[in-house]
């Protein structure tokens, strides 16, 4: 059992954005980062398979905005290298959460400079700006969104109503050092802003073509890919239902009654199997153990 649990654990952590090793989670020792054990981002952001699920669901949702999309078609090499860019993502993530204070904070000056040079002119002929402050609080507030969602379903369904909303507040933090402004940061003011976003949202073939290699990518390892797929299922059906019609994307049928073990299995499987990743790793930093 132990060399199956290995397997797993390496193959998890080959997509993940430890697998980049250029973080050290581990050290400085007593060093809570950004949040700390107590914080509601480290319980959301700590369970592989829901931040995996609402991952791709984040992603799905994001590309609806044409500067957004625009950002990744023109300044992008996902293409040619789909898995790389979700473990710079994931790497993102995972760093701000839990890794140290330096590391988190390179992390946030690193993808600030990225922006930076990011511009152009999207489908619409409209300029963009990767540093606009208003198209970052998109990204997050698409990113955030789907996180608690996919925790809520997968992960902790009795997570409460003060938590959801300390968890967008404290999601807000780097959200804001990115430059994002006017960010939501409950549930009444998500839900608000995702409906006043609607009518700027646009489903193209630019689109079309972003989804389908997001889906259609290939993981590593013979493990990876059955788990790979049950996850962009998962992803797609945690739309939205206004997002997954504007896409063309057909929800499992039998909904959450047919996806929802498996992806529940998977979770448990996973949470057995993995004890070495990047809330693993900044438990025993801060001296505890998960």
């Amino acid at each position: 059992m132990e060399r199956l649990r290995l397997l797993i654990e390496k193959q998890v952590l080959g997509v993940s954005g430890v697998a980049l090793g250029n973080i050290d989670f581990s050290h400085p020792a007593g060093d809570p980062g950004l949040y700390g054990p107590d914080s509601v981002v480290w319980q959301v952001h700590g369970d592989f398979t829901s931040m995996m699920c609402g991952g791709i669901s984040a992603l799905l949702l994001q590309m609806l905005h044409p500067s957004a999309l625009a950002g990744v078609w023109d300044h992008s090499n996902f293409r040619e290298d789909m898995l790389g860019r979700l473990r710079r993502t994931a790497q993102f993530i995972s760093g701000t959460s839990f890794g140290p204070h330096e590391a988190a904070w390179g992390l946030i000056e690193k993808v600030k400079g990225i922006h930076e040079r990011v511009s152009g002119v999207d489908s619409r002929g409209v300029p963009y700006r990767a540093s606009d402050p208003a198209l970052l609080t998109w990204v997050h507030v698409a990113e955030a969104h789907s996180f608690l969602c996919a925790h809520l379903r997968w992960c902790n369904p009795a997570l409460g109503a003060g938590e959801q909303d300390r968890y967008y507040r404290e999601a807000a933090r780097v959200a804001e050092a990115l430059g994002a402004a006017d960010i939501p940061d409950n549930r009444r003011d998500v839900a608000l802003y995702l409906q006043k976003m609607r009518p700027a949202l646009r489903c193209d073939e630019r689109t079309r073509e972003v989804t389908r290699l997001l889906l259609n990518a290939s993981l590593p390892g013979g493990l990876a890919g059955p788990m790979g797929r049950l996850m962009m299922r998962a992803g797609i059906d945690l739309l939205p239902d206004w997002a997954r019609g504007q896409m063309q994307l057909a929800g499992t049928p039998g909904g959450p009654w047919l996806i929802d073990p498996p992806v529940r299995l998977l979770a448990w499987v996973l949470r057995w199997a993995v004890r070495n990743g990047a809330r693993h790793r900044a438990m025993a930093r801060v001296g505890l153990t998960s």
